[in-house]
């Protein structure tokens, strides 16, 4: 099922965590830790941002794709579950963004 597959990627980004690092690309990634991580997220945040602005349907899915899954790379460096950031997303939509934006300034 679709709605599962970050959550199974997620599983996979931690078992790849035991790899071999010459043959996995992922655990070359977590063993950067979050600063190596952090910065292949940013370029591939930038990559998504290029595409969303000057590029076709399929470049912007592609690099989306590739945000994602960094992110998911980053959240492991950190010992955040992506579980974890769903949580804070379903408590900020039961208001609106404005509202909920107002609030983070205030705390």
């Amino acid at each position: 099922m679709r709605g599962q597959f970050l959550s199974e990627l997620e599983k996979t980004i931690a078992d790849r965590a035991n790899g071999d690092q010459s043959k996995s690309y992922t655990r070359k990634l977590l063993d950067g830790g979050p600063k190596l991580a952090g910065k292949k997220f940013g370029e591939e945040a930038f990559e998504l941002a290029l595409a969303a602005v000057s590029e076709d349907q399929n470049a912007v899915r592609a690099e989306a794709a590739d945000v994602l899954y960094h992110l998911l790379v980053l959240l492991r460096t950190r010992d955040v579950q992506l579980d974890e950031v769903i949580e804070i997303l379903e408590r900020r939509t039961a208001q609106s963004g404005l509202e909920e934006k107002a609030s983070r300034g205030q705390q």
